[in-house]
């Protein structure tokens, strides 16, 4: 039976989405209130906020990456930036901004680090990939109704 160990307070809207750190006594979380938060587990016993970084629309949707420290943040807007954070988790710097989905909302990220694709599904009713060494879009696909959920087999290169 799962137990509740540790619970995340201080956002005030929507959590979208979270991710535990690998290895790490903390969680990255992207809300409503267009923040991007990485929580750290103090001596107190209780997660806070080493970084709170309020992006230009809310954060939707995001995919980490513990050994290179990427960070890619889906937005309501239907851009995608990636950040670098810090080693001690207290910064994260802006690297890129991909234009991924037409003033939708991002829904659902995935990145291979084996191609280096960014992979993107939104409102829009597009899936896209671009490269995250050039930032430049590799291609896309029209669905009939809105990409809500993307799944991503890397070994066959195949997405559902």
């Amino acid at each position: 039976k799962p137990a509740l160990l540790h619970k995340l307070e201080g956002s005030t809207n929507e959590i979208h989405a979270a991710i535990i750190i690998p290895g790490e006594d903390g969680v990255i979380s992207v809300s409503a209130d267009r923040s991007v938060r990485v929580w750290q587990l103090r001596d107190s016993g209780q997660y806070w906020p080493s970084i709170c970084h309020y992006m230009g629309a809310a954060a939707t949707a995001l995919n980490y990456c513990n050994t290179n420290r990427k960070l890619f943040v889906g937005l309501e807007n239907g851009s995608i930036e990636e950040f670098l954070v810090s080693p001690d988790y207290n910064r994260m710097d802006s690297q890129r901004v991909y234009h991924a989905h037409q003033e939708a909302r991002v829904t659902n990220l995935n990145v291979d680090h084996a191609t280096k694709w960014l992979l993107s599904a939104g409102r829009d009713k597009f899936f896209h990939f671009h490269c995250i060494t050039t930032g430049k879009r590799l291609g896309g696909y029209m669905c009939n109704s809105w990409c809500t959920s993307l799944a991503y087999d890397g070994q066959a290169k195949y997405a559902f």
